[in-house]
């Protein structure tokens, strides 16, 4: 072990303390903060997050090489804190449908940007809802909007406006629940990241990162709404979609 008594005290230009002579702004000294409070919050919690290391990382990868970047995230976790830090000097916005989670979740973690969606769909309702969506036409790609459709079940609606106004680089779905009847499932959630990337206007594809893809509801809407064509990686219950904007908005989902 070394003797020297300054081996733990930050330095001048150390990339951890600005020198005096420092360019740094406050955005950069404030991001730098922010992923060391995620690196401690983590360090010393027992709580582990749902998805694996494995998992992780494929999020990581993406935000890494787009951030700063607008991410969208269905579903506050006790993953929330990583994904804002990764993302310091982007826009990170959370949707959550349990406000009583989002209290106990955001309690000590009040910088995270988190809004409440009331769900229209169940679990119970995902094979019925297909059917909807065969029948209605505001559901059909090629009229796909979200902001007012209340025709089409799968559509949210009731999002805020900053949601239909911003362009998302990344839409993480991790919630709403989807593992019990009355549950909100991620049918919505599915469908109508779809028609946020189907509708990009800026260049570059929307990734849409989607977690539990072992369990049929969500495995099925993948497919119908995301498209096996535009899967690009997956990895243990984690699949990576790319999805371009529609050249041709009279084209189907898939």
């Amino acid at each position: 072990m070394s003797n020297n008594p300054t081996l733990c005290e930050p330095s001048e230009g150390s990339g951890i303390l600005p020198n005096g002579n420092s360019t740094v702004n406050d955005d950069t000294i404030m991001s730098e903060h922010l992923q060391v409070d995620a690196i401690l919050h983590y360090a010393t919690s027992r709580v582990i997050p749902q998805q694996t290391m494995d998992e992780i990382k494929i999020s990581f990868n993406i935000l890494k090489l787009l951030t700063p970047c607008n991410l969208l995230v269905f579903g506050l976790g006790h993953d929330s804190f990583m994904w804002s830090s990764i993302n310091p000097r982007g826009t990170t916005l959370f949707l959550e449908e349990d406000p009583k989670w989002s209290r106990a979740i955001l309690k000590d973690l009040s910088f995270i940007r988190s809004n409440t969606v009331r769900y229209r769909t169940t679990l119970y309702e995902a094979e019925k809802l297909i059917e909807h969506y065969n029948k209605e036409p505001d559901c059909w790609a090629r009229k796909s909007i979200l902001r007012g459709n209340s025709k089409c079940k799968l559509a949210l609606n009731m999002l805020s406006n900053e949601v239909y106004d911003k362009e998302w680089d990344i839409i993480m779905i991790d919630g709403p629940k989807g593992y019990f009847d009355q549950a909100p499932g991620r049918m919505s959630a599915i469908y109508s990241a779809a028609v946020m990337a189907r509708n990009r206007k800026g260049p570059g594809v929307t990734h849409v990162v989607m977690h539990d893809v072992d369990r049929d509801v969500e495995k099925v809407y993948a497919e119908l709404f995301l498209c096996r064509k535009n899967l690009v990686d997956g990895v243990g219950k984690l699949w990576h979609f790319e999805i371009p904007p529609a050249s041709d908005v009279n084209t189907d989902f898939c």
